[in-house]
């Protein structure tokens, strides 16, 4: 009997249909919530894990990611009106990355929606929206259903990751970033897009939830030669700046969550105005979009480059070392790159012609005693990393 999704919060937290794997694998038992799923923070070790990313093959569990089925003869009307990208642009067998806001502008949520038919549509995000984006169909002939439960889902990154499909027999050499293959598999249907959240070449493969231990042993037996591994959230998170990628309620509060007013941002504030399609007709947010368009925003959404290698999550950025100007979200010493990097907010016009004295407080601890540090930062360009064989067609074998 399936358990009544209203009493959620008397359950304890859920294993995902990849939890007979991932904990045999999980050496380190160290585990965080995530969606109401127990997920893996580290398996074994954090360096090589990301250096697993970076230089062989790995999987992540994404089967706690909130998905949302949108069906229905207005479906592409329905997500046009409720995200600021042009659905009817998007192609069938297609991906593209998009948000959508509320009635003032401020971000709801971001994801990534998939076109799996003409009227058949998926989304999929960090929160839940059940509720607002049944209020958003109001008129609209469409059914939305949240489906997940229903999918099983692994993220496949790394430059051996196409070696590794192909290994398993999968082909997908010709399929472009953004795009959508599915293959028959023991009866049923495995989906592969070329997603990810790495910055690096990889898939997301999506399969029912009684399939997914065979899928997880078909790659790892495929992947054997290059170095397979599964990694946590610690190892995505440092991959994820690296990439200069943002996670809801990390990086910024979706509207309706926040308590205190000046807590939310516009697609401005984030720098995710470039996908606004002004010409598409009314949207969520359009009007006050368009009054920001041409007032201007408080914040700017940034990469920032800082000396030295004392990593600086949450610290909070001075001008002249005197005046606070913003604070950073996330943060790490890259061994990618070899620098000390960080996404951040910063008032305006400390982005851009006000940038030139910036300074970071970083609190390190050294031998139980913290340290203050007050750090030289620079605004630089995202991503900080952004290898070719992640647009490569067809991918190179790694």
């Amino acid at each position: 009997m399936k358990p009544d999704p209203r009493l959620h919060f008397q359950a304890p937290l859920l294993e995902t249909p990849f939890h007979p794997r991932t904990s045999a694998a999980n050496r380190l038992n160290a585990w965080v919530p995530w969606g109401g799923y127990s997920t893996v923070l580290e398996f074994e070790d954090l360096a090589m894990e990301h250096s697993a990313i970076r230089n062989a093959a790995t999987v992540y569990d994404l089967c706690p990611m909130v998905k949302y089925r949108v069906r229905g003869r207005e479906a592409a009307a329905y997500l046009n009106r409720l995200t600021v990208r042009n659905v009817a642009k998007l192609q069938v067998g297609s991906v593209h990355y998009t948000i959508w806001c509320d009635d003032a502008g401020k971000i709801v949520d971001d994801g990534t929606l998939f076109r799996l038919a003409d009227d058949d549509y998926r989304i999929c995000c960090q929160e839940r929206h059940l509720p607002w984006l049944l209020d958003s169909a109001h008129g609209f002939d469409v059914t939305i259903e949240e489906v997940t439960e229903e999918i099983a889902a692994l993220s496949l990154q790394g430059p051996c990751s196409y070696a590794v499909l192909k290994a398993a027999g999968f082909d997908v050499e010709t399929l472009k970033p953004f795009r959508i293959a599915t293959f028959p598999v023991d009866g049923g249907e495995l989906m592969i897009s070329r997603t990810g959240f790495t910055g690096d070449l990889g898939y997301e493969l999506w399969t029912s939830p009684d399939r997914a231990l065979a899928l997880w042993d078909r790659l790892f037996e495929a992947g054997a030669l290059y170095g397979i591994r599964p990694i946590g959230s610690a190892a995505l998170d440092m991959a994820r700046t690296e990439a200069g990628f943002i996670i809801t309620n990390l990086d910024f509060i979706p509207a309706h969550q926040a308590v205190r007013e000046d807590r939310v941002r516009s697609p401005f504030d984030m720098s995710l105005d470039w996908m606004i399609d002004w010409e598409k007709g009314h949207f969520n947010g359009r009007r006050a979009l368009l009054a920001e368009r041409e007032k201007g925003s408080e914040w700017a959404f940034v990469g920032l480059d800082i000396e030295g290698n004392v990593s600086a999550e949450h610290a909070i950025i001075y001008h002249d070392k005197k005046h606070e100007v913003g604070q950073i979200t996330a943060a790490c010493w890259s061994p990618t790159v070899k620098r000390n990097i960080a996404l951040a907010h910063v008032k305006r016009p400390y982005h851009a012609e006000k940038s030139g004295n910036l300074w970071v407080e970083i609190y390190a601890m050294r031998e139980l005693q913290y340290v203050k540090l007050m750090l030289k930062a620079r605004i630089c360009e995202r991503p900080f990393f952004k290898p070719a064989r992640r647009t490569a067609t067809p991918p190179g074998l790694f």
